[in-house]
């Protein structure tokens, strides 16, 4: 995780100082900048992959002209090396392999990147290229101003005069001063491929099963390699306890996996958590909250997590609360996050029951994933200095769950919800977890109800009226308009109508 700054065009290095410095949360390990004839390149990092030469901005290429800052893990980076030959190569960052992929296929070159990224690579002689992965599980945003273009990997990022005009830079896309705005990658699952001559009701096979396990394992080893031992956030749902229990199986010897898990005291979350922890071995801790701790936590996350929707507030505080405790123990953290968007797992993908509507609406909300659920994730944690990973997202993973037939994922009375994903894991979890009802991040922990009524109170039905017109579709509720004031007074001159997604219902 870091936190980055560039600049394409006319631009004041002091400007680029003043926006570092709002990044400071994402990058406790090091700060670097540097001039690059018509561009400028800044970071705050988060030492993970190479602490020893991979401080950035990275410089690389043949002549070492070439310089990059990023966001994220390039997960095939150790293959581009065996592809490209050591000796292109003189530190151990997975950064560098960006820039060798440039220096070789131009822009072209990031459509061969695998992980969460957001990386902007410049020289010199003019060459500048930013790109965002497919999902967006990087953050970045992007303003024109006059003839500069500025990016940033969060809104506080950017100076007041210029928020009005910021936008979320498109996943799966790159920008270059020649070429504009142009995609990279196809975004996965737009139509399932595998098994489409099987009838509605035929069982999957158990090669199905076996592939979602071994997918999701080989994810999860990907999120436990590096340099620092990993926790996990385990909030007792089936999602995070399945990573838990793949963690623990595979976590180094000789110590064991931490989790953490917080929630009001008496909260149905801590006593899952406590059972899965056991069962798994695992190191627990676990933070008990009251309900006047939340209330006074809201305004730090929403200014940390840059929306006022309800849900993602909702979630957020438990979120803020579990990754500061996992910030006092550990610097990387397994979320569960995705495993909802794909098998169907939240409560309104049950209405459906054609399997190709149900297809188009887990598309999109996978579409919409960088400005709602992983925003959440990745702001909460990134503001404690937090990595987190998120092996349900990794990529073969969401391309083999959105390749396979949607009438799996469809409710029925002898399949719950995520019933593939359950299935998969039978055998590796208890069954009061493998297969608790789901709750939503919040739910659980007993803090939605408190967090709506007092929140709701601060705004009267007469001042509803009067600003809800503020936005479209209009403020829906009280509680989401106090949450909108609290975000207006954090982040001054942000457009909200063009920055934060909304959830279609309050």
């Amino acid at each position: 995780m870091s936190g980055i700054v560039a600049a394409h065009g006319p631009f004041d290095p002091g400007r680029g100082q003043r926006m570092l410095d709002r990044l400071a949360h994402r990058g406790p390990d090091g700060s670097g900048s540097r001039e690059l004839g018509p561009s400028w390149l800044g970071s705050r990092y988060l030492s993970i992959v190479d602490p020893v030469s991979g401080d950035q901005p990275l410089s690389g290429g043949r002549a070492g002209e070439l310089w990059v800052v990023g966001d994220g893990m390039l997960h095939n980076h150790r293959r581009i090396r065996e592809r490209f030959g050591a000796d292109r190569f003189h530190t151990d960052s997975d950064l560098e392999a960006a820039l060798v992929l440039v220096e070789q296929l131009g822009a072209q070159g990031f459509e061969h990147l695998w992980g969460p990224f957001a990386l902007v690579v410049a020289a010199p002689d003019g060459r500048f290229a930013a790109a965002r992965d497919v999902l967006g599980l990087a953050p970045l945003y992007w303003v024109h101003d006059g003839g500069t273009v500025v990016f940033a990997s969060e809104l506080k990022a950017f100076d007041e005069d210029q928020r009005p005009a910021v936008r979320p830079f498109p996943p799966g896309h790159c920008w270059t001063p020649d070429g504009g705005l142009a995609p990279i990658r196809r975004f996965p699952g737009t139509a399932p491929v595998l098994l489409q001559s099987r009838a509605e009701d035929d069982e999957p096979p158990a090669w199905v099963f076996d592939a979602l396990r071994e997918t999701l394992i080989r994810a999860v080893d990907r999120s436990l390699a590096g340099r620092h031992s990993p926790g996990v956030l385990l909030s007792g749902g089936v999602d995070s306890s399945i990573i838990t229990a793949i963690a623990a199986r595979h976590h180094g010897e000789g110590q064991a996996l931490k989790t953490f898990a917080v929630g009001l005291e008496g909260s149905g979350d801590l006593a899952a958590a406590r059972l899965v922890a056991e069962h798994c071995g695992t190191e627990h801790h676990e933070l008990v909250y009251t309900a006047d701790d939340a209330l006074d936590a809201v305004p730090r996350v929403i200014a940390g997590l840059e929306s006022f929707d309800p849900k993602l507030v909702h979630s957020a505080v438990p979120n803020y609360f579990v990754s500061r405790l996992a910030a006092l123990h550990a610097k990387i953290v397994l979320v569960g996050e995705g495993a909802d968007e794909l098998f169907a797992g939240y409560s309104h993908f049950g209405r459906h029951e054609d399997a190709s509507e149900l297809q188009a609406e887990l598309i999109e909300t996978l579409q919409g994933m960088h400005i709602g659920g992983l925003q959440r994730v990745d702001r909460v944690a990134g503001a404690l200095g937090v990595e987190p990973r998120l092996p349900f997202l990794d990529l073969d993973m969401v391309e083999l769950a959105m390749a396979l037939p949607p009438e799996w994922k469809l409710v029925g009375r002898d399949r719950p919800a995520k019933w593939l994903l359950r299935k998969a894991f039978d055998g590796w979890l208890p069954d009061e977890v493998l297969w608790r009802r789901k709750e939503q991040f919040g739910e659980g922990t007993g803090m939605n109800d408190v967090l709506t009524e007092h929140f709701g109170q601060t705004v009267s039905d007469g001042e509803l009226t009067a600003e809800a017109g503020a936005l479209t579709p209009p403020v829906r509720t009280r509680e989401e308009l106090a949450y909108l004031r609290l975000f207006t007074a954090a982040l001054p001159g942000v457009n909200a109508q063009e920055t934060v997604g909304r959830f279609a219902e309050a």
